[in-house]
């Protein structure tokens, strides 16, 4: 009996030392950190050596596996737009509108209707699409002299033309006389368009070459997809200092734009200057910073329809036929070497029908592309030539091109 209550005793003693032992080693256990702690943001990169299999963290707002951070001296993955711009790099590409005799759109063409040929050599067509996807348009307003009395329907013309594109369409619009005058960057505002139409009055001399300069190389390279420049003028330069004739042509053909003048002949609405006596260059009507007015109409009237200079006698730049030849022929180059057409307005009517034939242009046209077959050296000019297989059409497409000059301007950016 002694035995029995002496182990009883023993028992209950060694019972009561393990249940003390590990009441003290539970917050040894409970303080040790757990592997679910929040992550410090600004030092998720692993240590050199350690494990990077650990679960995903959260930086910036995104879900982020470790996995997938660059290791030195491994290349980082290639986006889905720098694949574009390696991969595609010696792809054409071009704008393609197809009318009928009568100016109106063909719609309904597939690829097999269209061939490509480079320098007499047909080409295998690599990229069709029959598009109508959102544009930006540079609306470019002449506001020298010579337009003075027709700036109230310039402008109404330019606003018809804004209303005519479709909502996500965006206009940037520049006046120019001897200088060049942002009224508004890219928007399809339509209210902050019309204020900056309104905006346009006009000034002295005529800058177009150092406007289409400033298009091409100041803004339309940083316009993403489809661009077309309209230009509103008479074409006759007579204050320019850093464009040219020949520069505004040469670039016009390394630019994917389209340009669209639309001409208005204002030696003819003005009695036929070019012989001397008066002029039309350099005052009358409503001037930017004010002058002009009700005056020079007077003066017009009495005068015979001719619009003072101020100075008196002939001669003045921007007057001659000669000049008015070659305004005529810099607006139909310009358009030919862009893969556009020239419009006219001699009157109002002509007016808006340009700016509806142009804004009808630009939503719907067709974009083809290709691989040329034979390799060349950077600079080197091509020739295109696009055809349609079906009868009684007119094809207006870029009809050169420079070989490697994409490469050339993407590296550059």
């Amino acid at each position: 009996m002694k035995r029995l209550t002496f182990l009883a005793f023993l028992l209950s003693v060694l019972g009561i030392g393990a249940l003390a032992q590990t009441t003290r080693t539970r917050p040894r256990i409970a303080a040790t950190p757990t592997p679910s702690a929040a992550p410090d943001l600004k030092n998720d990169v692993p240590e050199p050596g350690s494990s990077t299999r650990r679960p995903p963290v959260l930086v910036n707002d995104a879900r982020v596996n470790p996995q997938t951070r660059p290791v030195p001296g491994a290349t980082p993955p290639v986006s889905e737009e720098d694949e574009i711009v390696k991969v595609e790099t010696n792809l054409v590409t071009m704008p393609v509108s197809v009318i009928d005799r009568e100016g109106r759109f063909i719609s309904g063409l597939q690829q097999k209707d269209f061939k490509i040929f480079e320098n007499g050599i047909e080409q295998k067509v690599g990229l069709f699409q029959s598009v109508e996807q959102p544009f930006t348009v540079i609306l470019m307003i002449d506001v020298s002299p010579s337009t003075a009395f027709q700036i109230d329907e310039i402008q109404a013309g330019a606003i018809t033309f804004v209303n005519q594109l479709r909502p996500a369409d965006r206009v940037m619009v520049i006046s120019f006389d001897d200088d060049v005058h942002v009224l508004c960057r890219p928007t399809n505002d339509r209210r902050i368009l019309q204020n900056a139409i309104y905006q346009a009055e006009f000034g002295d001399g005529t800058s177009i070459y150092d406007a289409v300069d400033f298009a091409i190389n100041r803004e339309l390279a940083s316009i993403q997809g489809r661009k077309a420049v309209v230009i509103f003028t008479d074409g006759v330069d007579t204050t320019s200092r850093r464009g040219t004739y020949q520069s505004n042509i040469a670039d016009v053909e390394e630019v994917d734009a389209l340009f669209y003048p639309i001409r208005y002949n204002t030696q003819r609405n003005y009695g036929g200057w070019g012989g001397g006596g008066g002029g039309g260059r350099g005052g009358g009507g409503r001037r930017r910073g004010g002058g002009g007015g009700i005056d020079d109409m007077i003066s017009i009237i009495l005068g015979g329809g001719n619009i003072p200079m101020g100075g008196g006698g002939g001669g003045a730049p921007g007057q001659s036929s000669g000049e008015y030849a070659t305004g005529l022929k810099y607006l139909e180059t310009l358009a030919q070497n862009s893969g556009s057409r020239k419009f006219e307005a001699d009157s109002i009517a002509n007016l808006d029908a340009a700016f509806a034939g142009i804004a009808e242009e630009l939503r719907r046209q067709y974009s083809l592309g290709y691989y040329p077959d034979k390799a060349g050296q950077v600079g080197e000019r091509r020739q295109i030539k696009v055809r349609v297989m079906r009868p009684d059409v007119i094809v207006k497409a870029k009809n050169t091109y420079i070989f490697g000059q994409n490469d050339r301007k993407v590296a550059g950016k």
